[in-house]
């Protein structure tokens, strides 16, 4: 499990060894990436400062309780609140960037794929594909980010296990939809790309949770966005080679 998180990880970190072999087709990724993280910080920043309020909107009921506790507990739901907003965020930032830079970052998929066999197997999986997945990322997104915030209000461990939650959901988002234009353009059905998911779902979820970590670094989505379509493109070959591999290796009967 842990070598095979620490592997994950390390696939995108190769994706950032793509600029150094064509980092003219890596630059145009950063466009679509910067618009779209402005935007977002943008209104994280609003929701912030209007917050405070919001809550107190929310909770009347708390009204008629002592200071101290009227105050620790809008506190609570506050930061609770945002931390699912950054959870949204996030996931919402790598749908949205997929969508508004689609061109751009085919552009990258099939450099990567020409660079990693040969001729890319497809022309990708077409930009209303991608829409729609993105759009279903954005509704998991929003689910995750409600069950991270109903962890975050279970006494002592909810903080700390809102955290780690919500890193793990987003993670595994994260690379479901960065490995989705490589998977497509194979033409894997659904069955096959469940399973391929769960053999490799340490993998998957070491890149999703590494390209996660970096999008923390300030501006760090900005540049790590390019990086992680060359990562995951590479991660879902890894990831076909080593489910095939066994299959072909297996004798007839």
């Amino acid at each position: 499990m842990l070598h095979d998180l620490v592997d994950g990880a390390r696939t995108l970190f190769r994706g950032f060894a793509f600029w150094r072999r064509d980092p003219g087709v890596m630059l145009l990724g950063l466009v679509p990436a910067a618009i779209v993280f402005a935007v977002l910080v943008w209104g994280l920043v609003a929701l912030g400062i209007s917050l405070p309020g919001l809550v107190d909107l929310a909770t009347p009921f708390a009204d008629a309780w002592q200071e101290f506790w009227r105050t620790a507990f809008r506190a609570l739901v506050a930061v609770v609140a945002f931390a699912g907003a950054a959870v949204l965020a996030f996931v919402t930032f790598t749908a949205l960037t997929l969508i508004v830079g689609d061109p751009f970052y085919e552009r990258i998929w099939a450099a990567v794929e020409t660079d990693a066999g040969g001729r890319p197997p497809s022309e990708g999986p077409g930009f209303w594909t991608g829409v729609r997945g993105s759009l279903v990322l954005v509704l998991q997104g929003l689910l995750s980010a409600m069950l991270v915030g109903l962890v975050g209000f279970v006494p002592v461990v909810g903080t700390v296990a809102a955290a780690v939650l919500g890193a793990v959901l987003t993670g595994r988002l994260l690379a479901r939809e960065l490995t989705a234009r490589a998977l497509d353009a194979r033409n894997i059905p659904p069955e096959r790309r469940r399973a391929l998911l769960r053999a490799n779902r340490w993998r998957f979820l070491g890149f999703g949770v590494a390209t996660q970590l970096c999008f923390l670094v300030p501006f760090g989505a900005i540049a790590t966005m390019p990086a992680a379509v060359a990562g995951a493109t590479l991660l879902a070959r890894s990831a076909l080679d080593s489910v095939e591999a066994p299959r072909e290796a297996r004798p007839e009967s």
